[in-house]
């Protein structure tokens, strides 16, 4: 993960000469957050089996850790503008780290439910401050360079997740994948601390009602999705159903926008950050990329273990290609993101991951050549790479400084969106292909989880491949989606540190008012 630290000139708005030191210590923290995202997703069975529990329960130590992390995204990117990035991502790195000794000394899954809140709230506070330092920091005609770090450490994640999650429930048992943090989380904390600068806040009223409403709205819309599948997307209770969660989530998040649009004085999120063209087609970029990842891991997975009999860690071993493409074009796109328009390199992105997904759907069969689904997978690397860094610079390159926080804030809340309505999506699909291939055959959950590295009987693992292509044509038509968004990207200034360029320097519809 080597990206080169070039001489950046100091800024107003930094208090080192150097802001590659600073990026590099929060980034620890942001890799922990991403590691223990996809760590955890290996772990179900032996939680299963380590807590004596049932499947449901099991499924909300991972679900209360994405709600706990979705929903105050917006809360606490504003947070940073108003405390300082510094201070609220030390805070949360410290909850984060707590939070992690707390799950491993666990012995009931309720308690573990409770202590992953506390870990979501941790990364809530950590993930926005992040970006908002980039932004802060770098120069514009540099950010994209910064930036390919961010996309980096996001490649490496998902490769070191699911391998060091097999590896530590393998070995000294599921606990050790909370206790790795702890140690992360004291060096991490340590070197924010020396390295991060103290950066101007901005105070100014805090819009104590546009909380509210926004952290209502997430819940009810996430909480909606989450459980879609628990309760068949009908009645939870009486008259309250998942239908009616979710429209309620919809009509609070609608009055929030209204409520934003009153707000003339220092609003949670500031409207005219949209009027950036850009900026709008970035988040939702973001979103169809998280939900494309999200979505495809879940089948991919199931077929590997269920269908060709590896073990988790094995399967892991299967996304190496994606990981180690992502890293070794981190430099070179980061690069090119500084100096060609963002259109060219996300049209690459989305079009390699689109055609990856496509490709493993028509190939996956109990039988399928290990070599080709490598290659296929070391493509989606390459759409991978093209996308993270480009789209997180061209989202932020333009943001006023004063709304660095709030701006990052609302990228990773479209992205955490995104992964949210990539697993409920794929969940529903799963059920309807494998209903459809297999008549009778209920959930693909309890058999992943029996499967132990054995394979299903041959009369089934057929029908069980096909529902699983099937369903990796969602994530793929996601992508594809995305090759229409980024066309209407537009070439954004590269003078001046960023904020608002002057009507000279770029054009009309990517400055802010």
């Amino acid at each position: 993960m080597s990206v080169p630290e070039p001489d950046v000139a100091p800024q107003p708005d930094v208090t080192e000469p150097n802001p590659w030191p600073a990026l590099w210590a929060m980034v620890i923290g942001f890799f922990m957050i991403l590691v223990d995202t996809t760590i955890v997703s290996i772990a179900t069975p032996a939680l299963r089996d380590g807590l004596d529990t049932d499947y449901n329960s099991v499924i909300w130590v991972t679900s209360s850790y994405l709600l706990a992390y979705a929903v105050p995204l917006l809360i606490t990117g504003r947070l940073g503008d108003r405390l300082g990035p510094k201070r609220v991502y030390l805070v949360g790195l410290t909850l984060f780290t707590l939070a992690s000794l707390w799950c491993g000394l666990t012995s009931s899954v309720e308690i573990l439910i409770l202590a992953r809140i506390f870990q979501g709230f941790g990364a809530s506070m950590m993930t926005p401050q992040t970006m908002a330092v980039i932004t802060r920091t770098f120069p514009a005609a540099k950010r994209g360079t910064a930036m390919a770090l961010w996309g980096a450490t996001a490649g490496v994640a998902t490769l070191v997740g699911p391998i060091l999650g097999g590896l530590l429930i393998d070995g000294p048992g599921w606990e050790w994948i909370f206790f790795i943090n702890v140690p992360v989380g004291l060096v991490g904390f340590v070197l924010a601390l020396r390295l991060v600068p103290n950066l101007p806040t901005h105070t100014h009223s805090f819009d104590w009602i546009g909380v509210g409403l926004s952290a209502l709205g997430m819940f009810l819309l996430v909480f909606g999705i989450q459980e879609g599948e628990k309760y068949d997307w009908g009645t939870i209770s009486g008259v309250l159903s998942v239908p009616l969660l979710i429209a309620a989530g919809l009509a609070v998040l609608g009055v929030f926008l209204w409520w934003q649009s009153r707000i003339k004085r220092e609003p949670l999120v500031p409207l005219p950050l949209f009027r950036d063209r850009n900026f709008s087609l970035a988040n939702f970029g973001i979103s169809l990329v998280s939900f494309a990842i999200t979505a495809m891991a879940f089948p991919f997975m199931l077929w590997a273990q269920v269908v060709r009999g590896y073990t988790p860690t094995q399967s892991a071993l299967l996304l190496v290609p994606m990981a180690l493409m992502s890293v070794v074009l981190a430099r070179f796109v980061g690069g090119l993101t500084d100096r060609i328009h963002p259109r060219t390199i996300t049209i690459v992105g989305y079009a390699s991951g689109a055609a990856a997904l496509f490709g493993v759907a028509a190939v996956m069969s109990p039988d399928t050549p290990v070599g080709a689904v490598l290659l296929l997978f070391a493509l989606f690397g390459v759409g991978n790479a093209c996308l993270w860094a480009p789209l997180s610079a061209t989202a932020t390159r333009n943001l006023p400084m004063s709304s660095a926080g709030a701006g990052a804030g609302i990228y990773n809340t479209t992205r955490q969106v995104g992964a949210v309505l990539g697993s409920a999506a794929i969940a529903a699909l799963l059920q309807a292909r494998l209903a459809a291939n297999l008549p009778g055959f209920d959930s693909a959950g309890p058999e992943a989880q029996q499967a132990g590295g054995h394979t299903l009987p041959s009369a089934v693992a057929g029908p069980f491949s096909d529902a699983m292509a099937q369903s990796l044509i969602l994530p793929a038509s996601a992508l594809l989606l995305g090759v229409v968004v980024v066309l209407f990207f537009v070439k954004p200034s590269h003078d001046g540190h960023g904020g608002v360029a002057s009507p000279a320097a770029e054009p009309a519809e990517t400055a802010l008012p």
